[in-house]
Parts: C-alpha cells; sequence; structure tokens
C-alpha cells in the first residue's frame, strides 16, 4: 500500500482573498455612506425649514424631523443603515486579519531563510 502523499504546494504568498473582502467591503460601505449622505443633505435638503424638532445625526449621516405623534420623516431606512455598519465592520476586521497574516508570513519567511549560526 502506497503513503499518503503530502502537500507540496507552497503556501500562500499573502491573503489575497481576506484583502479582496476588506476591499469589497470598503466599496461597499463608501456606497451606503454616499447614500445615507445624499439622503441626508440632498433629498432632506428643504426639511430644516419645514420642521420645528429636527434632529441631526453625524454618523451616519442623517436629518430627520420628528412629529407631536412620534413619528418621523426624513429618516435613512434600517436595513441601509444596517448595510453601513456591517460593511465597516467586515471592512475594519477582514483587513486586520489579512494585515496580520500577511506579517506572520512575512516573519515565518525570514526566520526560514535566516542561515544558522551553528
Amino acid at each position: 500500500m502506497k503513503p499518503p502523499e503530502r502537500d507540496t504546494e507552497a503556501p500562500p504568498e499573502r491573503p489575497t482573498l481576506l484583502w479582496g473582502v476588506s476591499f469589497a467591503a470598503l466599496g461597499v460601505f463608501l456606497l451606503t455612506w454616499a447614500l445615507l449622505w445624499l439622503n441626508a443633505y440632498v433629498v432632506n435638503d428643504d426639511l430644516p425649514n419645514a420642521c420645528h424638532d429636527l434632529r441631526r445625526q453625524s454618523f451616519p449621516p442623517e436629518v430627520a424631523c420628528a412629529s407631536f405623534g412620534g413619528t418621523t420623516t426624513g429618516g435613512n431606512p434600517g436595513w441601509l443603515e444596517a448595510l453601513f455598519l456591517a460593511s465597516l465592520i467586515t471592512t475594519a476586521l477582514m483587513g486586520t486579519m489579512a494585515a496580520a497574516i500577511g506579517t506572520a508570513i512575512q516573519i515565518k519567511r525570514r526566520l526560514h531563510d535566516r542561515p544558522d549560526s551553528s
């Protein structure tokens, strides 16, 4: 019986898939930030003139008007804010993991390539 062959394929040079996910999430983050900003400062441009109880939020950007009955108009859709925050968290986590793995690969390569002193 033949023993199982060892995987002789070299490990990847850098974590490209993690970087790809990080940059894709960064693109989604920037797109949703632009949409939220447009909704707050372009679509709801007249809202401060017609509202006496104006509510402003800077991150994510939002301008909303609260009525006496407790309803708000001009607010951001919940799914867009959830996508905004999820893509921000994904960008931070994947970018940090990719940088940590890339650094670990470089350190391992330097230790492996260093000549023995004995």
